[in-house]
Order: structure tokens, then C-alpha cells, then sequence
């Protein structure tokens, strides 16, 4: 499976299923994280049944803090 994260292309031997799997898998915490897939924005709560397919193109910003 291949998908487009912040505009590097990147595969994966497993099927991702879902938005909330590739976010585990890629170790990146969900509830700091902002999605878009394809162009729409993804709201947290439905980042477990947003589906993806090969190709997908994803843009993946996560929150730190700091000071």
C-alpha cells in the first residue's frame, strides 16, 4: 500500500486501515494531531472509521507545546 504523507511518498507492506491505524502506527498521538485526507479535513472522531485506500494523499500536523 502506498500512500502520500506531507507530500513524501511512502509504502507499506500491510494494508493501513484506517487514519487512527496509520497514526499508531506511525507514533504519532491523535489527540494533538490534525488530518487532511484528500483534501478534506478529517474531524478526531472519526479518525477510527475513516477508511484508507492505496494512493491516498495525506497531510498529518501535530501540536507541541513549548515555551
Amino acid at each position: 500500500m502506498k500512500l502520500t504523507i506531507n507530500g513524501e511518498e511512502r509504502a507499506f507492506a500491510q494494508p493501513v486501515t484506517t487514519v487512527a491505524r496509520l497514526l499508531e502506527q506511525l507514533g504519532v498521538p491523535a489527540a494533538r494531531t490534525a488530518v487532511e485526507l484528500n483534501g478534506s479535513v478529517i474531524e478526531q472522531h472519526r479518525f477510527g472509521e475513516s477508511e484508507l485506500q492505496d494512493g491516498d494523499r495525506m497531510e498529518i500536523v501535530s501540536f507541541v507545546g513549548g515555551g
